[in-house]
């Protein structure tokens, strides 16, 4: 069992930046891949970034390049760096896990259900 604690979300104005963190139970190593994943009201979950054990990332096409996921193992925490923030970025953001042999990260573009570990979420929001 992994269980997963997100902080650090807030409100900010656009072009501001809001660091999200998400503290584990059990060692991030045992887990294939972490992921930050975001559901804005209305809207289905979209998946943000990811990070698998090799420490390869993927992002979303709508936060590359502005967006930065990392992951400090002596810490057990995953980080998501968040700079260049837009009103179309307001959502909650959930933290998750996977642990499978195969395909690290699953379908992490699908919304994230290959992820078995979920966080509460934190609220970020983004004014003009």
């Amino acid at each position: 069992q992994v269980q997963l604690v997100e902080s650090g979300g807030g409100s900010v104005q656009a072009g501001g930046s809001l660091r999200l963190s998400c503290a584990a139970s059990a060692a991030t190593y045992v887990t294939s891949c972490m992921g930050w994943f975001r559901q804005a009201p209305g809207k289905e979950r979209e998946g943000v970034a990811t990070i698998d054990r090799s420490h390869y990332t993927t992002y979303a096409d709508s936060v590359k390049g502005r967006f930065t996921i990392s992951q400090d193992n002596a810490r057990n925490t995953l980080y998501l760096q968040m700079n260049s923030l837009k009103p179309e970025d307001t959502a909650l953001y959930y933290c998750a896990a996977r642990i499978s042999p195969y395909l690290p990260c699953g379908n992490w573009r699908n919304g994230g259900a290959d992820f078995g570990y979920w966080g509460q979420g934190t609220q970020v929001t983004v004014s003009l």
